[in-house]
């Protein structure tokens, strides 16, 4: 059984830190410019993370990637009208 996951971005001081962080989470992306770090741990786990993170000194700001409650699907969607003509040829 496939369990549910949620991405956490996390805002830190220093890219040495970044083995502490490695810690609480999959790491997927650094941006070394910008100075954070997106991780992703299980939804169930969620909280008791976001806790500990912030918890850490050289941690400045900790966000939640809302992606798993948006709608994907989308419906009334117009469809492209050239690709509607290019059907219709007939050839």
């Amino acid at each position: 059984m496939q369990k549910s996951r949620q991405g956490i971005i996390v805002w830190f001081a220093h890219r040495r830190n970044l083995k502490h962080i490695k810690k609480y989470g999959n790491v997927i992306y650094v941006s070394k410019k910008m100075r954070y770090a997106v991780l992703y741990v299980n939804q169930d786990e969620i909280d008791k993370k976001e806790e500990d993170l912030i918890k850490l000194p050289f941690i400045s700001k900790v966000d939640r990637s809302y992606k798993p409650f948006l709608k994907t699907d989308f419906e009334n969607a117009r469809p492209d009208k050239a690709k509607l003509y290019d059907y219709k040829m007939g050839i």
